[in-house]
């Protein structure tokens, strides 16, 4: 199935709707959908390397918005939207752990690390800040950042280094953003549990 997801959505850079798309598959990744926006936003600015820019404050804009929509999702609807979604993903008992043990400092630490390396999933983040009622003025401004950090890095990256560049981010900027976050989240730990 996420196979299926991912091809269906790489087929969307083709077309003539392509930002349309792209807004769209932003919005949803960041409340509801598995496949990030990454998978549409690449190839599109690989193709039209002039328009990275463009793309990226597309996907920036609808991310904050669907981040917006997730926030929601999690402060007023969590029973009746929010479980049932985590539960389609499997990922309700690891929200429920996050849960009770995040606080802002956790929120924005889990913000920076989603934007850059998508752990946890943008949506987690997203329905976690609704529920234990981060402040919504700061959830944007910090999703804005965080977000928009990602698409202009990768922006300035395709633009910079073009096609070479394709590999190295769907094959190893994953893996150095993933350690750059663990190292993040145990410096977090260390930092509240040490003082």
């Amino acid at each position: 199935m996420l196979r299926g997801l991912y091809d269906w959505t790489l087929s969307l850079a083709a077309r003539k709707s392509a930002e349309w798309w792209l807004a769209f598959i932003a919005f949803v990744e960041s409340s509801v959908f598995l496949v990030p926006a990454d998978v549409l936003y690449l190839p599109m600015a690989l193709s039209r390397p002039d328009r990275a820019y463009r793309y990226a404050l597309i996907a920036t804009v609808a991310s904050v918005l669907g981040g917006i929509a997730g926030w929601f999702i999690g402060h007023y609807a969590y029973d009746a939207l929010a479980k049932p979604i985590l539960e389609f993903y499997g990922k309700y008992d690891e929200f429920e752990a996050l849960r009770v043990s995040s606080g802002i400092g956790f929120i924005i630490l889990m913000l920076i690390t989603s934007g850059a390396a998508h752990l946890p999933p943008i949506k987690v983040v997203t329905i976690l800040s609704g529920v234990i009622g981060v402040n919504l003025f700061l959830f944007i401004a910090l999703a804005t950042v965080a977000r928009g950090g990602r698409f202009l890095l990768l922006a300035w990256l395709l633009r910079r280094y073009g096609e070479p560049i394709r590999e190295f981010i769907e094959k190893r900027l994953g893996l150095i953003a993933g350690a750059a976050a663990a190292a993040l989240i145990l410096l977090y730990i260390l930092v509240k549990y040490a003082f």
